[in-house]
């Protein structure tokens, strides 16, 4: 029999029990028996029809389906009569599943899901190590070495995902994309082939080959609109000739989602670049072969680097091991703590929703508890109205998991919009796995939220529960004192919560409240980078700079303007080996190290950073004729404490003598990071092809984009700009994940003490319902309605009191678990955890104010008359 026809089988077995009642009625009949007492004579003959129905249904192997098929009606007939306490349970619900789900499908698709590429778990990242970079990038020299001595591995790629192109192509616009640069057995050691047309050959890339690019699925839609016929189009990369010969899948984001095309890195590099053994530049993955362990590769790749470092001790920069790990930990290993830390949070609040539906359960369970003596009075067994109770839970909790489900798509869709710079973004989505922990997530709180109640009430009297009144019972206080314990738990998560999202918005606070060390209003910066077909002599550059200054200066409503590599707030972008002329010769193999910048003279002032001694660059620093170096004020503190730097020379990483002749202030390359040593050379030197514009405006300086990016275009058509954004706009951008985190936390913060006040309210509502028997006698007996309100809202504020106390005990260990994303904030901040406290009872004094003065006014007269 097929569980499908069950409802077939009852109307067969119906008709065929009243089929052989007739015949037995007839027999009677027969038999001499009046037609009027046949049919009792045939029911005493034949039996039960009832009862034989029911034997029947328990020999046929559906029974217990069918069993569960009715109470699951019985359940949402039950809830459907009540709208309001179904509603509210499966709003909570869906809230703390929705925001469990969403948090829990980033971490599976960014941390845990594996790479889509072939046997993605062998998959390495390898780096150098030294003793001042512990973890650092490769040089290209040291990964020939790699590639021509070890036999560890089955393949080896290096690429670098940095490069900016200028890309034209009939007569469009150009625009500046994202490159990654590569060895041509990339995509083989990843094991993935273009969509469209071939992978690079090891004849693409070598110094002579013609150029060959592959695009990005993204920038082949956008740019070309999906043409197939773009496969051996030629086009333009920093005005040189490229042959288009594949398209990589739609899927494919290595190494992130915002490089649009490939280049094969022996062709884009000189071969003197390329055989550095000190310049570290690319990053290198391969696979181990089978049989060979991480630790013997690494032996070996170290023991490589070790032999050329001892070779090679005149190189400061050049390390002495090497290590790897997984290709996937390096990918994600930024944002695995704050994720981690979110999931932690929005677990945290689906259990606060989980013991809420508790809350909720509990005082229904009371308020039914008579009909369900009545019921089990009548013969209803303990278990089975159990069951009824367990399946009324997971009614709830499968609608609002569903509710929730369709909200975690809603609040992935708004994540992967907002956060699109995000590692992994693209396989960000609910898949099955996500729909399985889903299931998981119901039938676990269902469980959890069902059996508190029924455990509440497992010692009941069933006597006492059919005999009360009105009054109330001991009964109902001890479900009370559950509701109590719920409330309490509820409130002891939210204090985690809120300690934690106070310290974040406090660390994020201090963050913004950073100086980069330069002007930050009515500031408007884009880069741009000249190509070196058309711009390969020094001079042309330095042409096209002081060109350009000119021409944007000359600008209605441009007070200032100035080039620069990189503005504060950017990024590193590069540094160098500095030696003091005027100093003793330090030790082979250590060196002084800063930050680069090349600059222009009126950079400083445009960007309103001091100058602390001395001067800016001369008139006369151009080509071969600058000599001239600025130094920060933190350069001179760390390399030149006790001695005037003014008129000291620097011998840099190019080995040229420049004389210090000014020192500025200290400006960040990263919010969050201390100001580091710099160095500012002269841009008009023409060693630098690549520049950020910065403009200082008198008012709104995004309205100078538009014309700014038309005189580069009348200088040069083929050029494009990239990063068109203000100072401020840098600063959001920088501080952006450090904004995300703390303001998510604080969301779930807030809505968790909602809920714990919520928690609070009905708890001392039903305690005044419970007690107002009690509260009536007090009144007539004399108390002051006073003394009834501070009774009443000690015993509501008495789980807020236990909650606090738990709550902050694991607060503490929670707030040393988000040390590392804290910015100059200490764990056990004393502003932070007052300023929860407070706000904890200022909540729960105020939700229970209500039921409180509701209980001091209660009329003894109509009370004792009710009763």
């Amino acid at each position: 029999m097929k569980w499908w026809q069950i409802g077939k089988r009852d109307a067969d077995l119906e008709r065929e029990l009243q089929s052989d009642l007739q015949l037995e009625e007839e027999e009677q009949r027969e038999h001499g028996i009046a037609p009027e007492e046949a049919r009792y004579a045939a029911l005493r003959a034949f039996g039960n029809p009832s009862v034989i129905s029911e034997q029947t249904r328990e020999v046929w192997s559906w029974d217990r389906l069918e069993t569960l098929l009715r109470d699951l009606r019985i359940s949402i007939r039950t809830l459907a009569r009540q709208p309001g306490f179904s509603a509210v349970a499966m709003l909570v619900i869906a809230v703390g599943m929705g925001a469990t789900i969403s948090l829990f499908t980033v971490v599976w698709s960014v941390l845990l899901k594996p790479l889509p590429f072939d046997r993605p778990e062998q998959l390495v990242r390898l780096y150098e190590s030294s003793d001042r970079f512990p973890e650092n990038v490769v040089a290209p020299g040291i990964y020939g070495e790699w590639k021509r001595e070890s036999r560890s591995f089955s393949d080896l790629a290096l690429y670098q995902d940095w490069p900016q192109y200028n890309l034209s192509e009939g007569g469009a616009l150009p625009e500046q994309v994202r490159a990654t640069i590569c060895s041509w057995d990339l995509f083989a050691t990843l094991g993935v082939q273009p969509r469209i047309g071939r992978s690079f050959a090891a004849e693409d890339d070598q110094p002579s080959a013609n150029g060959t690019v592959i695009l990005s699925w993204a920038l082949w839609k956008r740019r070309f609109g999906g043409d197939s016929s773009v496969m051996g189009r030629k086009i333009n990369l920093d005005a040189k000739p490229y042959i288009v010969i594949g398209v990589m899948p739609r899927w494919f984001a290595f190494p992130e989602q915002k490089v649009q095309i490939f280049l094969p890195a022996y062709h884009e590099r000189t071969p003197e670049e390329m055989a550095k053994i000190d310049n570290h530049q690319f990053v290198v993955i391969g696979r181990p072969k089978p049989g060979v362990t991480r630790e013997q590769a690494t032996q070996e790749v170290s023991a490589i680097v070790r032999r050329i470092h001892d070779a090679h001790l005149d190189l400061p920069f050049m390390s002495s091991g090497a290590g790897m790990r997984p290709l996937i930990d390096y990918l994600v290993g930024d944002v695995r703590p704050a994720l981690y830390m979110l999931l932690a949070a929005t677990g945290c609040m689906l259990l606060i929703a989980c013991l809420n539906v508790a809350n909720l359960l509990t005082a229904r369970s009371a308020a039914r508890r008579r009909e369900i003596a009545i019921r089990t009075a009548l013969g209803g067994g303990r278990f089975r109205l159990i069951r009824e109770q367990l399946i009324e839970t997971f009614v709830l909790f499968s609608v609002g998991g569903a509710a929730g489900l369709a909200l975690a798509y809603a609040a992935l869709r708004w994540l992967v919009t907002t956060q699109s710079d995000m590692v992994r973004v693209e396989s960000i989505g609910i898949d099955a796995v996500v729909v399985a922990t889903v299931a998981g997530l119901v039938l676990i709180c269902a469980l959890l939220a069902g059996l508190i109640p029924v455990l509440a009430s497992r010692s009941e009297n069933l006597l006492a529960a059919l005999q009360e009144s009105s009054r109330g019972s001991t009964s109902g206080l001890s479900r009370t004192g559950v509701r109590k314990v719920l409330v309490g738990a509820e409130v002891a998560f939210t204090v985690v919560l809120l300690v934690s999202a106070g310290l974040l918005l406090k660390s994020y606070m201090r963050l913004r409240s950073n100086d980069l060390g330069c002007a930050t209003d009515n500031i408007l910066t884009m880069h741009f980078t000249l190509p070196e077909v058309q711009y390969s002599k020094p001079a042309q550059r330095m042409a096209f700079f002081d060109d350009l200054l000119a021409r944007v200066r000359a600008l209605p409503g441009v007070d200032a303007a100035g080039l620069v590599r990189a503005v504060p707030g950017e990024g590193y972008f590069g540094d160098g080996d500095v030696t003091i002329v005027e100093h003793p010769p330090l030790p082979q193999g250590q060196t002084l190290l800063a930050i680069v910048r090349w600059a222009d003279p009126g950079y400083f002032a445009s960007l309103s950073i001091p100058f602390l001694r001395g001067r800016t660059f001369g008139s006369d620093q151009h080509l071969d004729g600058a000599n001239e170096a600025i130094i920060s004020a933190e350069f001179a503190r760390q390399y030149l404490p006790t001695e005037d730097p003014i008129g000291k020379h620097l011998i840099d990483f190019g080995r040229r003598s420049y004389e210090i002749v000014g020192v500025v202030g200290d400006t960040r390359y990263e919010l969050a990071r201390p100001p580091e040593p710099t160095m500012y050379f002269s841009i008009d030197a023409g060693t630098s092809s690549g520049a950020a514009l910065v403009v200082r405006a008198g008012r709104d300086p995004e309205s100078l984009s538009l014309p700014i990016q038309k005189v580069i275009q009348q200088m040069d058509r083929e050029l494009a700009v990239s990063d068109v954004l203000t100072m401020n706009q840098i600063i959001n951008k920088s501080s952006l994940d450090a904004n995300f985190e703390a303001t998510l936390l604080a969301a779930f913060a807030g809505i968790s003490l909602l809920l714990a006040a919520v928690g609070l309210f009905g708890v001392l509502a039903y305690l005044v319902t419970q007690r107002r028997t009690e509260i009536g006698i007090r009144l007539a007996l004399g108390a002051q309605r006073e003394h009834v309100l501070h009774l009443m809202l000690l015993d509501g504020l008495v789980p807020a009191f236990g909650g606090v106390a738990a709550g902050s005990l694991l607060a503490i260990a929670a707030a040393q678990l988000i040390r590392s994303s804290l910015y100059a904030t200490k764990p056990l901040d004393p502003a932070v955890f007052a300023g929860v406290i407070g706000l904890v009872f200022g909540v729960a004094i105020t939700a229970c104010l209500l039921p409180a003065w509701r209980a001091s006014r209660v009329q003894p007269a109509t009370v004792l008359r009710s009763e």
